[in-house]
């Protein structure tokens, strides 16, 4: 009975043993198939961000049946809808429906009626999709016969839009990030950026024409690069081409301050409600959240559309700035109203169209240790909260990002270390089968031996 069941047992751990080989096998063939998990793998991607679910929700029902969507403060999706049908969509897909009166076709047409508007210097609008309105804002600059015209607009066009004045001036934040410096000003480095042969700095259009050089210090003597492409009013973003054509270490991590940064794994778009950071190097890290999208803003130099509208404040030459959330670019820093001291509205350029109208792709972290949201212990800006407790993104020095551990490496399931691990373990166990089989039959051999004898 003793020897039955020593034979199971061996016959068991080589069962297992020769499982262990296979399934060793087939992760490492997958992993030598697949994406290496290493940064220069896949320096340039495109990350999910809050808004992909309610999007996703939007783009099937369509902008008839549909008014926007938000993320609300526990951070789920949120879609406005316009009859009972969607909204019995959206609930079965996990989000939150609200019913609202006015679709976001209607919304649009509002906006498209006031942009088509005589112009009035120091005024904005965007889609407030919480509100189900078109919000329009005058600052202090706006005369009085400007608003009462404008007002008249709005009024012809229905009661879901909504007038108010704002202190401060709508203006661009030219005068973070890194500083760069130029005869036009000083802005702050937006994101790095690459077409495949050359690496550039991506900020904002309104720092400065094509043409325009640009250094890294107070003095001029670090050239940094020179601006070769943008787009300033319509849209706000430029491409500062490197001096040397390469970023150099680092042109993953955006800067927030005492040498410290925050690892950028992704590009995305943003959802209202969304929390944000944004960083200059007038007034460092901030954070806020996203108020409302597809903002105008008619700036003095002209009007820009398509903007991403925040609470985050911002002060001039933190203009070009990077705004991110959770490690994902989101735009560079446009304009705004208000300071740091009483905050204020501030609108960015939106990342993923720029870089599409640039043919450029966003430089990352490597995935190693770039996981997305994790705190960052970057400078903590007066007036805002830690960015650990909210997710700004996984910290990095300012200079490069460090691999991770040989231990990380082997145990990432991506990489063929985890197979090999398994196969190892394996043809260990069949060994040791092996010899514990050999080594009773020996002892078997020896006792019948001596009995024969005896």
């Amino acid at each position: 009975m003793r020897h039955a069941r020593r034979r199971i047992v061996r016959r068991v751990a080589r069962l297992a043993a020769v499982g262990g080989l296979l399934l060793g096998g087939t992760m490492v063939t997958r992993a030598v198939a697949s994406e290496p998990p290493d940064g220069s793998a896949a320096p340039h991607t495109f990350a999910r961000t809050p808004s992909d679910a309610g999007a996703g929700l939007v783009s099937r029902l369509g902008t008839g049946r549909t008014a926007g969507h938000w993320v609300d403060s526990g951070g789920r999706p949120v879609v406005a809808v316009t009859d009972e049908g969607a909204a019995e969509t959206v609930r079965r897909a996990g989000a939150t429906a609200k019913p609202v009166r006015h679709s976001m076709s209607e919304l649009r047409s509002a906006a498209s009626t006031l942009r088509s508007a005589p112009r009035v210097t120091g005024t904005a609008w965007a889609l407030d999709y919480r509100s189900n309105e078109v919000v329009v804002r005058g600052d202090r600059t706006v005369s009085g016969s400007d608003w009462s015209r404008l007002t008249g607009v709005a009024q012809e066009i229905g009661g879901f839009v909504r007038m108010e004045r704002t202190q401060g001036t709508f203006t661009t934040r030219l005068n973070g990030a890194e500083p760069i410096l130029s005869t036009a000003g000083r802005c702050s480095a937006g994101f790095n950026v690459t077409d495949g042969t050359s690496d550039f700095i991506l900020t904002a259009g309104h720092c400065g024409p094509t043409g325009s050089v640009w250094f890294g210090d107070g003095t001029g003597d670090r050239q940094v690069g020179s601006t070769v492409a943008g787009s300033f009013p319509g849209d706000d973003f430029s491409l500062v081409e490197y001096a040397n054509g390469k970023a150099g270490d680092g042109a993953g991590v955006v800067a927030v301050g005492d040498g410290k940064g925050v690892r950028i794994t992704g590009a995305g778009e943003p959802a209202v409600g969304q929390r944000v950071f944004r960083s200059g190097s007038t007034s460092g890290l901030r954070d806020g959240r996203v108020t409302a999208l597809d903002a105008t803003v008619n700036y003095p130099e002209g009007t820009v559309t398509g903007l991403i509208e925040t609470d985050v404040c911002a002060e001039p030459g933190d203009s070009g700035g990077p705004m991110f959330s959770e490690g994902v670019a989101l735009g560079v820093t446009s304009g705004g109203s208000g300071d740091c001291a009483k905050g204020g509205t501030t609108f960015f350029q939106p990342l993923p169209e720029a870089m599409e109208s640039l043919g450029v792709r966003l430089i990352v972290s490597g995935r190693e240790g770039a996981a997305a949201g994790t705190s960052a212990p970057a400078a903590q800006a007066p007036g805002t909260q830690p960015p650990g407790t909210s997710g700004a993104g996984a910290s990095a020095p300012v200079t490069g990002a460090e691999g991770s551990p040989l231990l990380a490496r082997l145990t990432d399931r991506r990489n063929i270390g985890p197979g090999l691990l398994v196969v190892a373990g394996s043809l260990v166990a069949l060994v040791a089968t092996r010899w514990i089989r050999e080594e009773q039959d020996r002892k078997a051999y020896r006792r019948r031996y001596s009995a024969t004898w005896g």
